[in-house]
């Protein structure tokens, strides 16, 4: 049973969650034709531009999870929320590349400190049953997205500036509204007592835990399959009338909003998830081919087939998001929660910056070949999920048992 006040700190974390989810859903969904169309910068520039912040933001992830371990998650947390809603509200100011590239970069430092404190967060309220709680919290997560993105809907069919200066200062609001939830539900956690070879890079001498990062970073290409790659498949190399391609991501969002607390809470140790992270890579492997197979049948048989494709991948990803919650909470010491959960960030945004490469540039270039391949990299990278949990555990009981001797 979980105590009140870790209740509430639940509580307030999603309702924060969801809250900023949906601004990000408004946001996101009318970004790029706000810049290119309203901004007038060119796609080039935009693109360029994101790049940038992106590879730049992703260098506070573990400096401060580190601050948020050293003077506790809800300080830095709230920090960085903060930033992220100035910079947010200030997009509706860019004139220029050099002024765009700035904010664009200065959100995403902000977006990266808030991960790791937020993350380091999660791990602090997770209460007796931590593992219900991070699946609860992840199907808020999902339902905001979808509903911020319904939201933007409207903004894009009317097609003004006003309409897009809306969606963006409701993005910047939804950041307020998360900070002071957080500010009046979370507790002000204190720092954890830290053993004395505890050091600021301590993470990066931790091999089980890194390559756990890098497995996770390269399956975090699942993501953008549904998002970016099967959209392109489906109307460049099928017969599938246009529908079908919002039909399978509202499918998919359905899926992963249902069963995420339902299959996310029985993940709860390293080995369930290892367990979890090979289960979701044998769905992929069966959910890409058929996706592949959409170019070779009828124009009324393609919807069907996508849809069963990306049920079975969107089980998959639940598998997976809550191995990544598994072995990425359970793996890290409690009193480096913070530090963990940066690096952990930056291996995921990493991932999520190459997708569109790996995905475009070679999946799609090889055609059927391409999916059959990803498939099995995805099976691949699952097998050696169990491997890794167990070596990770292996190596804390060890350092469990030389503690004595080294006191």
């Amino acid at each position: 049973m979980i105590a009140r006040g870790e209740s509430g700190a639940q509580r307030a974390l999603i309702a924060a969650s969801f809250v900023s989810r949906i601004g990000n859903g408004l946001f996101n969904a009318a970004a790029v034709l706000y810049f290119t169309l309203v901004v007038h910068l060119p796609a080039t520039q935009v693109g360029a531009g994101l790049t940038i912040a992106g590879l730049v933001g992703m260098a506070a992830g573990v400096p401060a999870g580190n601050l948020a371990d050293r003077y506790g998650p809800r300080t830095v947390w709230l920090c960085a929320v903060a930033v992220q809603a100035v910079t947010m509200a200030a997009f509706v100011l860019i004139d220029s590349w050099l002024v765009f590239t700035l904010l664009a970069t200065l959100d995403r430092l902000g977006a990266s400190a808030a991960g790791a404190a937020g993350g380091a967060l999660v791990a602090r309220s997770g209460g007796y049953r931590p593992a219900a709680f991070r699946a609860r919290l992840r199907t808020f997560v999902n339902l905001g997205v979808v509903i911020g993105t319904l939201g933007a809907g409207v903004a894009l069919q009317i097609d003004t500036r006003a309409a897009y200066t809306t969606l963006i200062l409701a993005n910047a609001a939804s950041f307020v509204g998360a900070g002071l939830i957080g500010l009046l539900g979370v507790p002000d956690y204190r720092p954890l007592p830290r053993p004395a070879e505890h050091r600021r890079w301590s993470v990066l001498a931790d091999r089980p835990f890194v390559v756990f990062v890098g497995l996770y970073s390269l399956m975090g290409l699942q993501y953008q399959v549904v998002s970016l790659l099967l959209p392109i498949w489906l109307s460049a190399h099928t017969d599938a009338p246009r529908w079908t391609v919002a039909a399978v991501y509202a499918i998919s969002s359905g899926v992963c909003v249902l069963l995420q607390s339902r299959l996310g809470s029985r993940v709860e140790t390293p080995r369930q998830g290892g367990r979890a992270f090979r289960l979701a890579g044998l769905l992929f492997l069966v959910s890409c081919p058929l996706m592949a197979l959409t170019a070779d049948v009828p124009a009324w048989v393609a919807p069907v087939l996508a849809v069963l494709a990306v049920v079975i991948h969107s089980v998959g990803e639940v598998w997976e998001s809550s191995a990544g919650f598994a072995l990425g909470f359970g793996l890290a010491p409690e009193h480096a929660q913070g530090q963990y959960q940066g690096l952990f960030g930056i291996g995921f945004e990493a991932g999520q910056a190459l997708a569109p490469i790996v995905l475009t540039g070679a999946v799609l270039a090889l055609g059927q070949t391409g999916w059959l391949l990803l498939g099995v990299l995805f099976a691949a990278l699952g097998l050696a999920g169990p491997l890794v949990a167990s070596w990770g555990e292996r190596t804390r009981a060890a350092a469990r048992e030389a503690l004595p001797a080294t006191d």
